[in-house]
């Protein structure tokens, strides 16, 4: 089989979240542990740094790897989902596994694959884990799939497990409360492992205080140490932080290429848990500023309030639950311009109207389907906005929406584009 075979082939035989959601999800590690039983245990043969939560997991686990990569480790990076190609989840100092590698772990494991009924999450971290002890990295940056405690990158033993804001999303797996959610999450804290808590959630945190308790984990409140004030946004290309540690200057402003005011919250996560690895691992200031300067250019993250257009002002944000369009409304209420136009196609299994109600009035909706199975029907998000008093017309696909939003708005308008992971995906 060639690349495109292979592919289709882990996506098509076996279930995939990304693509056909719940059917695809698979609560149990003994799967995972039988096919890395398999693989030798490949995730015992390098260090790695464990990332969990709702909102900023991504963001974070990019950023720490670009930090390592500064520092001149050999950094291996396990993400999902993928925006355009399988390999965006696994790369190497920013570089994704190459085609052949995808191709030859297939063949060589397929029929025991097959008989074993993986899903596809399964053979990806398998994948991810076998190519990163070949290839001898120093340190890997791990980011949970789905939840926690059930997930199967939960086998690995990290140096530090960080655990970022807390949303209702996924609750048909996780639980229909915060507490449940944060309790599945909270399933990454291992025996006398340091763990990190990005934002202190009053509701939830004796949660992960009680979790920590009991597996002697030192834990760490990040924005109860840390504060990185935003200071501004340097030509929609940059925005600087000033870092505080106890209320005392920890180091000079930092740039910083990702320009959502949520990401205030992420750079405070990442201080936490650098500050705790910088001298187990010698990690100087200047390594720490250039990996949060540099952490586009290092690992090509995507996805996350970029800017594809200056005129229009044209903005791409994957952030897709409660918490993350609260973010983003606050950031676009926050702005000056004439007309925001919003591009939204949402997946079906998401709390749809929870979210059409933190949508803003004013903006012109363009409501499509991203060419997903799991893609919610344009007509449905429709009709669905209109009852929470949002307007706009439908469109037969993501493209369509986007360029009749681009044809309708002026130099002094806003073009936005969000509601999944996939809806950004057709466009960037």
């Amino acid at each position: 089989m060639n690349y495109a075979d292979t592919t289709n082939w882990m996506f098509n035989q076996l279930p995939m979240y990304q693509l056909v959601g719940a059917t695809a999800y698979k609560a149990d590690l003994h799967n995972t542990v039988e096919l890395l039983n398999i693989l030798d245990n490949p995730q015992n043969k390098f260090k790695t740094i464990h990332v969990a939560g709702t909102n900023g997991k991504g963001t974070t686990s990019h950023t720490l790897a670009s930090i390592f990569q500064e520092h001149g480790f050999k950094t291996g990076l396990y993400t999902s989902p993928h925006l355009h190609d399988y390999r965006e989840r696994i790369r190497i100092n920013g570089v994704m596994i190459p085609e052949q590698n995808v191709i030859d772990f297939v063949a060589e494991h397929k029929g025991q694959m097959e008989k074993m009924q993986l899903s596809f999450f399964e053979m990806a971290t398998g994948m991810a884990f076998d190519y990163f002890a070949k290839e001898k990295v120093d340190i890997a940056v791990v980011e949970v799939g789905m939840g926690g405690r059930l997930d199967c990158t939960n086998v690995i033993r990290p140096e530090l497990s960080i655990i970022t804001q807390i949303s209702m999303d996924h609750m048909h797996f996780l639980g229909d409360t915060l507490e449940k959610i944060a309790g599945e999450k909270a399933g990454i804290i291992k025996a006398n492992t340091p763990v990190v808590i990005g934002e202190t959630q009053t509701e939830i945190e004796h949660v992960f205080k009680d979790k920590a308790g009991e597996c002697n984990a030192p834990i760490h409140f990040a924005d109860k140490i840390f504060d990185c004030d935003k200071v501004h946004v340097e030509s929609l290309e940059y925005q600087e932080f000033d870092i505080w540690k106890n209320s005392e200057l920890y180091m000079e402003a930092v740039r910083y290429p990702l320009l959502g005011y949520y990401q205030k919250k992420n750079v405070t996560t990442i201080m936490c848990a650098i500050d705790i690895l910088k001298d187990r691992f010698n990690i100087t200031k200047k390594e720490i500023a250039d990996g949060l300067e540099n952490v586009v250019r290092n690992t090509n993250l995507m996805g996350r309030w970029q800017v594809i257009g200056k005129c229009p002002l044209v903005i791409a944000d994957t952030g897709h639950n409660a918490g993350g369009v609260k973010e983003i409304v606050a950031q676009l209420n926050d702005m000056n311009f004439n007309k925001l136009h919003f591009i939204l196609g949402c997946v079906n299994d998401k709390d749809i109207d929870g979210i059409l109600g933190l949508l803003p009035h004013y903006a012109e909706y363009y409501f499509c389907k991203a060419d997903i199975p799991r893609g919610l029907d344009a007509g449905i998000l429709a009709a669905k906005a209109f009852k929470a008093g949002l307007r706009g017309n439908v469109y037969e696909s993501v493209q369509h929406a986007y360029n009749s939003a681009i044809n309708n708005a002026r130099p002094n308008d806003v073009v936005f584009v969000g509601g999944s992971n996939f809806t950004v995906a057709e466009i960037i």
